[in-house]
């Protein structure tokens, strides 16, 4: 059976050099940033400059409340019991909300990452 089955089989190698065409995979989530540019990002009357430009643009469009709980949460250390007491909700709630927030941010950040235009190789 093995035999039979081998010369079916085509190599990966002869399939690259008949074809020239080299097997690769580039993964955009670990490319370096660029850390020369920064972009603002501001709430509560504070701007955060962050490094990357899909982040700050994604968080622009969140709610203006998403926007303060994340800058708490994240940028500030604050935590869900204290900002709970500062907005008035309990902790439980404002876990919940972070939560909500960080997926809508991953889907403004998808949304954003699928309308940027591709570079030719």
């Amino acid at each position: 059976m093995l035999a039979a089955r081998w010369k079916r089989e085509i190599s990966l190698e002869y399939l690259t050099e008949e074809k020239f065409v080299q097997l690769s995979t580039t993964d955009e989530y670990f490319q370096v940033p660029d850390y020369g540019e920064t972009y603002p990002f501001s709430v509560r009357g504070k701007t955060i400059f962050l490094d990357s430009y899909s982040l700050a643009a994604a968080l622009v469009e969140l709610p203006e409340q998403t926007q303060e709980e994340i800058f708490l949460y994240y940028f500030q250390h604050l935590t869900q019991k204290e900002i709970g007491e500062q907005s008035g909700w309990t902790r439980s709630t404002i876990g919940r909300h972070i939560q909500l927030a960080l997926k809508r941010l991953k889907e403004e950040m998808e949304v954003l990452f699928h309308e940027q235009p591709t570079s030719p190789l």
